[in-house]
C-alpha cells in the first residue's frame, strides 16, 4: 500500500520484502543509522528524511497497544 499527502509524509509498504518506508521530506539523504530493524536516513545536516522498518509485520505485531487490530489485519495480515 501507499499513502501520500502533499507536503507531509509518504508511507509505502513493500509486502514482498515486508518493509515499511516512511519518507518525511523530499531531500537527498547522506547517511543512515540502523537500530534493530529500523534504519533512519539523514541529510548532511542531520535531518531525518527517510525511515525504513524491516520485518514490518513483526514490528507492528509487537505494537498491539498502538496499532489498531483492523489496520494490522488489512495491511500486514496479522490476526
Amino acid at each position: 500500500f501507499s499513502l501520500q499527502r502533499k507536503g507531509v509524509m509518504n508511507l509505502k509498504y513493500f509486502d514482498k520484502d515486508d518493509i515499511l518506508v516512511i519518507k518525511t521530506a523530499n531531500e537527498p539523504y547522506d547517511y543512515a543509522e540502523m537500530a534493530g530493524n529500523v534504519v533512519v536516513h539523514y541529510t548532511k545536516s542531520g535531518k531525518p528524511v527517510r525511515i525504513e522498518i524491516l520485518e514490518a509485520s513483526k514490528f507492528f505485531a509487537k505494537e498491539d497497544k498502538v496499532i489498531p487490530k483492523g489496520i494490522k489485519q488489512k495491511f500486514f495480515s496479522i490476526a
